[in-house]
């Protein structure tokens, strides 16, 4: 974020259903104008609630939201103006997609040649010029998601909230739609929350993640920061694919000892590491196969292997109980064989 102040903030939100344990625990969190965030967890994370909060359909227990540092928390959701894309967009099928986009123009009063105007440059602000006649049925799932897209920025609201815009789309056109999405809200310099379980959406879309877990937030920082620097161990397992293994941190290094093979590694430790046992996070695109007897490399024996397209995904037993996973572009290797594994990118990650 820039040094600007932020347009959205989450100040310490909180919200009980009954339970001991908070829904959603005094998360914070500032979002600058024209930035996309994602707000990702697992299920009961509290992600849709903490949405629902901001959106201001759930009314929290404590805390407040506040847009450019104005206290919005008691206005109910038609005053905050934010607008809403939802999992299944919620499109009308006896409206034509003009008449859709422009439906929240017409609550607010607006004239009709003005509001079927403005749905009509909507439309073409996400690639759908000229399809304002069109029936919803005829529409693909990707079509769709741009149609609600533009209901929802046609009121052109300060905030753009997304709950789970993807998750009903086949993953070849998700994949497509994910990456009109982010191009679209930046070419419109939106700013926007977006809630997704999924890492690949989060990643492609937003300018930084924030993790949520059993209510509480983890991390936030860029997709890079939270794959190569995790804050703990919950975002170390949560993010991408990775063995932890034991370690002892020196400082600036982790000694990692597998079998007979000791191995000290570059650090990248997260900020409540102490000196002595940790644990290091070992990243399958940042492990390799090395010459046999290989200079610090561990002995392993392949467990099986998955094709994953331009890679290899290769899963090796070594020091009786530990498996590491190894993408690689070597195709010849097969379960049953001994080989040699080694680190191939540094510093790693360390955690407590």
């Amino acid at each position: 974020m820039s040094g600007a102040a932020p347009h959205l903030v989450l100040d310490r939100l909180t919200r009980r259903f009954g339970e001991a344990r908070p829904a959603v625990d005094a998360v914070s969190l500032e979002i600058a104008a024209g930035e996309l965030v994602a707000l990702i967890g697992a299920s009961g994370s509290g992600k849709t609630t903490t949405l629902r909060m901001v959106a201001g359909s759930e009314t929290p227990d404590a805390g407040a939201v506040l847009l450019d540092g104005r206290d919005i928390t008691s206005l109910p959701p038609q005053r905050r103006r934010f607008g809403m894309v939802f999992q299944h967009y919620a499109l009308f099928p006896h409206l034509t997609v003009g008449q859709n986009v422009a439906f929240g123009l017409e609550a607010r009063g607006i004239a009709r040649r003005e509001r079927m105007s403005r749905a009509a440059d909507a439309l073409a602000g996400v690639g759908l010029a000229g399809a304002d006649g069109r029936q919803i049925q005829s529409l693909s799932g990707g079509e769709q998601q741009r149609v609600a897209l533009a209901r929802a920025l046609v009121i052109e609201p300060p905030v753009l909230l997304l709950d789970e815009p993807l998750s009903n789309l086949d993953p070849t056109l998700r994949r497509s739609t994910r990456e009109e999405l982010r191009a679209t809200l930046r070419r419109l310099g939106v700013t926007a929350l977006f809630v997704t379980h999924d890492q690949e959406d989060a990643f492609a879309v937003a300018d930084r993640v924030a993790l949520l877990a059993a209510g509480r937030l983890l991390q936030v920082g860029t997709a890079e920061t939270l794959y190569d620097r995790p804050a703990n161990r919950d975002v170390a397992t949560f993010i991408g694919r990775s063995t932890l293994v034991p370690g002892t941190f020196d400082g600036d290094s982790i000694t990692v000892q597998l079998g007979d093979a000791a191995r000290r590694l570059r650090a990248a430790p997260a900020p409540a590491v102490a000196h002595g046992p940790a644990t290091a996070v070992l990243r399958p695109d940042a492990l390799g196969f090395s010459p046999p007897a290989g200079l610090d490399a561990w002995t392993g024996v392949v467990q099986d292997r998955r094709f994953a397209g331009a890679l290899l995904a290769y899963r090796v037993r070594v020091a009786g109980d530990i498996d590491l996973e190894v993408h690689s572009t070597v195709r010849d290797v097969q379960p049953g064989d001994t080989v040699s594994i080694r680190v191939t990118r540094e510093p790693v990650a360390v955690v407590s």
